[in-house]
């Protein structure tokens, strides 16, 4: 062996002069194509909505308010509004930080669990939050993408738990706790519901791709109904999120009558 700056080449690469460098982006192989496109449909959304509303770009309006998670519009035939709302932002910086963390995020994870399977885990974790949500406040018009990136964050803990690594020892633990502090102390501006509604919905789909899919079958098979269960699942969470909405504002009358004065 031939000793070189870093560590040591063997004599016939050394002698060939090919050594190759390996980045990020060689060894993770492929781009993160579903999560372009995810970030691509929020800053569509984003633009159309600032363009619509006229109000800058630190405001919702317009499209955004068509789109928002609001318990009451649900109830009242907006059943697209729990899936919509993730894709929806207050501003520049909302948005901003959301698709920073989303790319992050994918370039960790949709290679490893395969591209269906990510999309899957994405709106399942996205669901989560939208659920949780209507449960703790569905009084609220909700939007952003930050539930289904805290599931993201959940699975990629599970995922590095699954390979004995300690997510502690990565940014990813830390990643965790910051943003849950920051949930938790800015909870009058920040949805509680939505990033613990994600995070869970995303551990729980780490578990199942990391965990349970070897248990399920072997090879690809494990992995596909793995898949299929938090395909099932998220459709478990969407239907809830509508009957959720429903019993909240059975009528849209008497929901009205208490804005009323007297």
């Amino acid at each position: 062996m031939n000793q070189a700056s870093v560590g040591f080449h063997c004599p016939e690469c050394a002698k060939t002069g090919r050594q190759r460098t390996y980045t990020a982006r060689t060894l993770t192989g492929q781009r993160p194509y579903v999560t372009l496109v995810i970030m691509a449909v929020n800053a569509i959304v984003f633009l159309v909505d600032i363009s619509s509303s006229g109000g800058g770009m630190n405001s919702i309006g317009g499209v955004g308010d068509d789109l928002a998670l609001n318990g009451f519009w649900v109830a009242h035939g907006d059943w697209w509004r729990p899936v919509t709302a993730g894709f929806v932002h207050a501003g520049i910086i909302h948005i901003g930080f959301n698709m920073f963390l989303l790319y992050q995020l994918g370039l960790l994870l949709e290679q490893a669990v395969g591209r269906i399977a990510y999309a899957v885990l994405y709106i399942m974790a996205l669901l989560g939050g939208s659920f949780l949500v209507l449960v703790l406040d569905p009084d609220a018009f909700t939007v952003g993408a930050s539930g289904a990136v805290f599931g993201l964050m959940g699975a990629a803990f599970v995922a590095l738990r699954s390979r004995g690594i300690n997510p502690f020892d990565t940014s990813i633990g830390p990643l965790i706790v910051i943003n849950l502090v920051i949930t938790f102390v800015g909870r009058e501006q920040i949805s509680v519901g939505g990033h613990i509604g994600g995070l869970v919905a995303g551990v729980v789909g780490g578990w199942l791709l990391y965990d349970a899919a070897p248990r399920l079958g072997k090879g690809k098979t494990g992995q596909v109904f793995a898949t299929a269960i938090i395909a099932a699942a998220a459709v478990l969470l969407f239907v809830g999120c509508l009957a959720l909405a429903s019993n909240e504002y059975p009528n849209a009358a008497d929901f009205v009558a208490t804005l009323l004065p007297g």
